[in-house]
């Protein structure tokens, strides 16, 4: 359990964005012996080789290509919910400097107040061509913005409403500007963009060179273990990156598997997935179609996808100790009781009878416990990528995941064992 969990927090540490998500994912693959392939490339496989391949920087896929034999795959996401700039961010309020942003994905506001926030992404900069700008991958890595509650004395109903509007209370502090001039106008606040000089200093370029970025704020408290025996982690982007890190156990730990063995961790999730890098674009299908193609045999891919098995991976909802009565009666996953399978009549999330059984039989046959979930049947619940790509592809396909505390809230909860069950899961699944 030690080792998934300091694996799990280390990962997650070094990944505050999709993009860094996708730049630890392939440091990882290469030192397990991956060959990175560029999607704009035709495809040359091997069939006994690894391969691995990035999607417009905040999505990849990994694939192990063994002799004729079954397909199987799982999938995750990159994204979680946050704040991110809006271009030309920098704002002028009452002598601060206040950075504008927008919410992505269904975030909790209020728990990113008054924690110390930093920024992370990528800054894109002026090439020499174009349609090939430089893009720079950035981290901040320190506390650099934080968004202050209003205090209780001027707002007594807080703890009753607590209302937030994003555009109006939640911009991020970032600096002492001095007093402002109530005579300034929009063209001469413009002209004192302090976040482009700041920025154009952190990465070492010019202000004019910078034409985009692609920025979001990540709370910079690091993931720890609680609990009276540190049987819990507390942390942000849990969700879902406890998925991509089983993923990658997975097929990190598949050897000579017939067969295409293949993880896909999409970007967008948060927001519909209706993206390039998204999954509820075509990017599976076409790497797929690509490679029984390289591999001579394009015909294979339809049967494979009518026998083949995918399991989408995301975190489920535990049952609250203070919140009971929101779960449903029997059927509520608890930390620390295994990964859950979730099932919807709705199909919200992907199964059928056939494809939970499987599921039951792989956590039997390595040994590792599982859950059911279902949403109580007074409430909407969520959605994953796992339906949409089940009806994409026609494909049986299952929804699992840990369950956590908080989800969507800055920080999330979930408990240590039930990484090393997913983890367990998803090796086996991909032998």
């Amino acid at each position: 359990m030690e080792k998934e969990a300091s694996r799990l927090l280390d990962f997650i540490k070094a990944s505050p964005s999709p993009f860094h998500v996708v730049a630890k994912a392939a440091e990882e693959l290469r030192a397990a012996g991956f060959q990175e392939i560029n999607l704009g490339e035709p495809f040359h496989l091997n069939r006994g080789e690894k391969y691995f391949l990035r999607a417009y920087g905040s999505a990849f896929v990994a694939f192990t290509v063994g002799e004729a034999g079954p397909l199987r795959m799982a999938v995750a996401h990159t994204d979680s919910p946050c704040f991110r700039l809006k271009p030309n961010a920098a704002m002028e309020k009452s002598g601060y400097g206040v950075l504008n942003v927008e919410p992505y994905g269904g975030m909790m506001l209020r728990t990113w107040l008054d924690r110390p926030l930093s920024l992370a992404g990528k800054v894109v900069l002026r090439g020499s061509d174009p349609f090939a700008p430089e893009v720079r991958l950035f981290d901040a890595a320190r506390p650099i913005l934080t968004i202050p509650s209003l205090a209780i004395h001027m707002d007594r109903e807080v703890n009753t409403k607590g209302e937030l509007k994003v555009q109006e209370q939640l911009l991020p502090l970032a600096t002492l500007l001095g007093d402002a001039d109530e005579g300034e106008n929009e063209e001469s606040q413009d002209e004192r963009d302090f976040f482009l000089s700041w920025l154009a200093e952190e990465i070492g370029a010019e202000e004019e060179d910078i034409l985009s970025y692609d920025l979001l704020t990540y709370p910079v408290e690091e993931g720890t273990q609680l609990g009276l025996w540190g049987e819990l982690l507390s942390s942000p982007r849990l969700d879902n990156l406890t998925s991509v890190v089983a993923c990658l156990s997975g097929i990190c730990a598949t050897e000579g598997a017939r067969g295409l063995r293949l993880i896909a961790c999409f970007d967008n999730e948060e927001i519909g997935s209706r993206t390039k890098q998204g999954a509820a674009g075509n990017l599976l299908r076409s790497v797929l179609t690509r490679i029984y193609e390289a591999l001579g045999n394009p015909e294979a891919l339809e049967p494979a996808l009518a026998e083949g098995f995918l399991l989408s991976v995301d975190v489920a909802h535990a049952t609250h100790p203070n919140y009971v009565s929101n779960m449903d009666p029997k059927l509520h996953p608890v930390l620390g009781g295994g990964f859950a399978i979730k099932q919807a009549a709705s199909q919200s999330y992907a199964g059928d009878a056939e494809s939970v059984a499987i599921v039951r039989a792989l956590a039997e046959a390595a040994g590792v416990p599982w859950q059911h979930f279902v949403n109580h049947s007074d409430a909407r619940g969520g959605s994953t990528i796992g339906s949409m790509l089940s009806a994409a592809l026609s494909i049986r396909a299952t929804d699992i995941g840990v369950p956590i505390l908080a989800m969507h809230s800055a920080r999330e909860t979930m408990a240590a064992k039930d990484q090393e069950s997913l983890e367990r899961l998803l090796q086996h699944f991909l032998a």
